[in-house]
This record gives C-alpha cells, sequence and structure tokens, in this order.
C-alpha cells in the first residue's frame, strides 16, 4: 500500500495518515497550507506525521496542473484519498473563486493523474451539504441530491458527477464519502466546537443560528477514520443489479460507490452547546441568531450501506467525543 492523501495537514487528512502510517503503509502527505485557517495548527499536525519516516510531504496547489503531475510520475500511487478542498458553507458565499480552484480544477488534476497513473482505488471526499433542500429524514445516499445551497454543496455534488464519469470512461474505482459534521481533538478552528469553546472560556457570547432550532449528525473523527480506511481497501465494483430504468444514484455499472459516514442519530445544537458546558464546568452566553445562508436545519445519516459493505457504523457518544475535544484543547492551548 502506497497512499497520497491530499489536504494530509488538514483536521481528518492528519489523522487518516497517522492511521495508515500505524498500519504500516507508505504515505504521501500533499497540502497547500492554505491560511483559511491558522497554519501554525497545520504545521504542527505535519511535525507529528513526520515523525515516521515512511511519511512524505508535499507542498503544492492542486490547482497547479504541472506540480500535480510531478507528485504522481514520482509517487507510484496505489491508492489516493482525496481531502483537500476548500471547506465552509458561509466562506463560499464570499470567496467563491476558492471554491472552483481547490474543489473543481485541483480536483479534476487529482483524477486525471488517477487515470493515467493506473491507481487501484481512488476515494474522495464528498459533504452532507450536498443534499440541499432534501427534507427525507434519514439522507440516503440513494435519495436525489440535485438542489444543492450552496456553492460548496454544488462543487461537492460535482465532485461526486465527475469521479462517476472517470469510473464508466476509464474503468478507474471510485468511492465517495459523504461526512457528516465531523469533530475531534486537532478540529478545525472554524467549526462550532472550537469557535464555542474558545468563547465559552473566554467568557464571551456564542452565535446560535436558527434560534437553536439545528440538528446535526455529529460524527467523532476516530469512527470517520476508521470508515474511511475499511472503504479504502474495498475497492468499489460495479452493481450487477443496477437499473438504468430506475438508476440509483450511490452506485452504477462502473465500478462506483457512494457512502454516508454518520452516527445516525441527529443532535440538537443546544444539546451540543449542554455537552461543551458540562465538559468545561462553565456556561454559555447565547447571542440567538437567525438561520444562515447555505445552512440546511437538520441532518442525519441513513448508514445502511456502510455497515453491509464494510461492517462499520460510527456510534462514539458526543459527550465521549466532546470531552475528548476539550481534554486536547485544554493541553494544546491551556499549557
Amino acid at each position: 500500500m502506497n497512499i497520497l492523501v491530499t489536504g494530509a495537514a488538514g483536521f481528518i487528512g492528519f489523522h487518516l495518515c497517522r492511521r495508515f502510517l500505524s498500519m504500516g503503509y507508505t504515505v504521501t502527505g500533499l497540502d497547500n497550507l492554505s491560511p483559511y485557517y491558522s497554519v501554525a495548527l497545520k504545521q504542527k499536525r505535519l511535525a507529528i506525521l513526520a515523525e515516521n519516516a515512511k511519511f512524505t510531504f508535499v507542498k503544492a496547489e492542486m490547482a497547479d496542473r504541472a506540480a500535480i503531475n510531478a507528485v504522481f510520475d514520482k509517487g507510484g500511487f496505489s491508492h489516493v484519498v482525496n481531502l483537500a478542498a476548500q471547506a465552509g458553507v458561509r466562506h463560499s458565499l464570499t470567496h467563491p473563486d476558492d471554491y472552483m480552484n481547490a474543489n473543481m480544477l485541483g480536483y479534476y488534476h487529482i483524477l486525471e493523474n488517477c487515470r493515467h497513473h493506473a491507481v487501484k482505488h481512488f476515494v474522495f471526499a464528498s459533504s452532507s451539504s450536498v443534499y440541499g433542500l432534501n427534507t427525507t429524514m434519514p439522507f440516503s445516499v440513494h435519495d436525489n441530491v440535485d438542489h444543492p445551497i450552496s456553492l460548496y454543496a454544488a462543487s461537492k455534488k460535482s465532485n461526486e458527477l465527475m469521479a462517476h464519469s472517470y469510473s464508466y470512461l476509464f474503468g478507474l474505482p471510485c468511492t465517495g464519502l459523504r461526512f457528516f459534521t465531523v469533530y475531534g481533538p486537532w478540529g478545525r478552528p472554524d467549526m462550532a466546537l472550537f469557535l464555542f469553546t474558545e468563547a465559552i472560556l473566554a467568557d464571551k457570547p456564542i452565535q446560535v443560528f436558527n434560534h437553536g432550532r439545528m440538528e446535526r449528525d455529529f460524527t467523532y473523527i476516530d469512527d470517520i477514520v476508521e470508515g474511511v480506511v475499511r472503504v479504502t481497501l474495498n475497492t468499489a465494483a460495479p452493481n450487477p443489479d443496477w437499473n438504468p430504468a430506475q438508476p440509483d444514484p450511490s452506485t452504477s455499472v462502473a465500478p462506483y460507490r457512494l457512502y454516508n459516514i454518520g452516527n445516525n442519530n441527529s443532535v440538537s445544537l443546544l444539546r451540543f452547546i449542554e455537552c461543551i458546558e458540562e465538559a468545561l464546568g462553565k456556561k454559555a452566553i447565547m447571542e440567538m441568531m437567525p438561520l444562515q445562508p447555505g445552512d440546511v436545519p437538520a441532518t442525519r445519516a441513513n448508514v445502511d450501506d456502510l455497515v453491509r459493505d464494510v461492517g462499520f457504523q460510527p456510534a462514539t457518544p458526543l459527550e465521549t467525543g466532546i470531552a475528548r475535544f476539550i481534554d486536547w484543547y485544554r493541553e494544546y492551548y491551556l499549557q
């Protein structure tokens, strides 16, 4: 196993690289060290990965075709996991070019190289955001997702479509993973758990959107990584029962699959805040806000296909995951 992980300095990428390295695999991590959030945090993650001799880091922009070609020409990768992307629903409202460059053009460069270098399995990050205006709960990969409500979501939906095209035309095995609100130690500073923890400790108010009437399928990072590892090792194959008269969006006559990775359990935003308060031993000052453009009020993942195909379902309780994050936060920032 010789694996390329893009977005290796990111939250999920860092944890995934650590896991692959612990399994004895050779890992190349690619990242552009974007200043979207703290570069120092990203460099700290990379420093930990660099302690393993089987890890190599490459700094490059995915939108730079020549740079990506050079990485693949040298790498000899058997598997590629693409986690690199411009993240954030709200950021996409004000910085659309970032999403076109990273999530579309950069993603295309990765796909093209996977095609030309005979990669055995291409696994890529999608998002629960693709469900958009769909309100059927729990969200299923067999549902239509043609109504995204943010450019970020649209870019992720486009990634799924592009992967299917390459899978069908060139026989490239592709699997897309729709992540549901990932959290845990080493998490992104722009995510709610980090922002709320930081504000509560500083006696500052937290912004509670949709007046607290939000629900999310919070998924702990270790569960996400376990799911990604199992899916990576379970190479996508054609569905022999696929029916073009009633096309299933999650499978194909091509070697292509889509999975949700979530807890199959929606938790209210107010309960989420309560768990942070309990872990910190301190109450939050809440500033109630309206629903933000691009946000969906609720998410919940149907993970039946993931359980059936790789024998795993995320199950870390929210209270446990938040406590672990708080422990890490105190150690990293307060000592």
